[in-house]
């Protein structure tokens, strides 16, 4: 083993014993890891120069991913850890020197309860078709959550459980379910190829990585319509804008259409943040909407802006605004306000929420 490959087990040990995320390599700065969402320069290290951020991060890569890498100056893959742990990893060019970002994914898929995540969601895991959205910024747990409710049905149910992702990142050890996972590039061209043959794969629920293009999103919908249960991400803040974005990415003359079907086939969407806790650690604050009749009714009729209102007096149903959760932890003293703030959509009402 190399001087590179040791001290790049180094860097990556510490990112387990810090609890971080991340591990950031960038010429002319300290390696650095994110720590509960802050940046932090390990300055015990040497700052990084272009020779050794270079060593670093090809000793992250196989002799392809780095052909691959000289070829495209940009790289996506997972790393297995001593199978301890994964990382999804990219490598990138800036300035014409290599950088590297490293997310950390651990090796235990853990319950919605060890992330403290409301038990309600796994209402959605009970379906045998229809469509759930996970969303929110990068880097918020997303692929966490998604693990969680795949890993409820596999524990649950005796079915074909899909997941198609770039890079895979949780891999699971199949229970009850048998659990087939593609990697695009490596498995699969792209995300549309894939999910369309699942038609063929006698699959019962489907995990997509990420919604990228209206043609993956036209078949996933195609997907929930034909007995499968669908689960799948994007990058948006709210379930409001989650339907306007679904409803956008096709065009006008389609989109009578589309709301027609995702009015059909929408069982929920999830939208959730990572907050910073007071005791140290994040917490996941949500925006839950369940598709009951209303809901349906109003994204049928194009009266989106009409969702937040339903999800805001709809508790009994399961659902809950995204300032009602961070108003909740706040009350309880798991988050500062100012946090709270920082991540509401509506200032004004969480602190009408919190007065009440």
């Amino acid at each position: 083993m190399n001087d590179a490959s040791l001290k790049l087990d180094e860097l990556l040990e510490l990112v387990g014993v810090r609890q971080a995320s991340d591990l950031h390599l960038v010429v002319g700065r300290y390696p650095t890891i994110r720590v509960d969402g802050a940046l932090t320069p390990l300055t015990k290290e040497s700052v990084l120069t272009p020779e050794q951020t270079e060593a670093l991060a090809f000793a992250l890569t196989s002799p392809q991913q780095k052909k691959e890498f000289l070829t495209r100056s940009e790289l996506d893959f997972a790393y297995d850890f001593k199978g301890k742990a994964r990382f999804r990893v990219n490598i990138y060019r800036e300035r014409g020197n290599i950088a590297a970002a490293c997310r950390f994914i651990p090796r235990e898929i853990r319950t919605l309860a060890e992330l403290n995540l409301p038990q309600t969601l796994s209402r959605f895991t009970e379906h045998s078709q229809g469509l759930v959205l996970v969303t929110g910024p990068i880097g918020h747990g997303k692929s966490t959550t998604l693990a969680a409710l795949l890993d409820i049905i596999n524990h649950s149910r005796n079915l074909h459980i899909l997941t198609i992702e770039d890079p895979i990142e949780y891999i699971f050890e199949p229970d009850r379910a048998i659990i087939t996972q593609r990697e695009v590039k490596r498995d699969t061209s792209d995300f549309y190829t894939a999910l369309t043959h699942t038609f063929r794969q006698d699959v019962d629920v489907i995990m997509i990585g990420e919604m990228r293009d209206p043609e993956t999103m036209a078949t996933a919908i195609t997907a929930a319509e034909t007995g499968h249960l669908v689960f799948a991400t994007l990058h948006t803040n709210s379930a409001a804008q989650t339907i306007d974005r679904v409803l956008d990415s096709f065009p006008s003359v389609q989109q009578n259409q589309i709301r027609a079907q995702v009015g059909a086939i929408l069982l929920g969407v999830i939208s959730q943040r990572l907050i910073p806790r007071v005791e140290g650690g994040r917490i996941p604050a949500c925006e839950i909407m369940i598709a009951n009749s209303a809901i349906r009714t109003l994204i049928r009729e194009n009266k989106t802006h009409q969702i937040d209102m339903v999800i805001g007096t709809s508790f009994e149903e399961g659902m809950i605004s995204l300032d009602k959760y961070l108003a909740d932890l706040v009350s309880r003293g798991e988050i500062s306000l100012e946090y709270a703030e920082l991540y509401s959509l509506n200032n004004n009402g969480l602190r009408g929420l919190l007065a009440g």
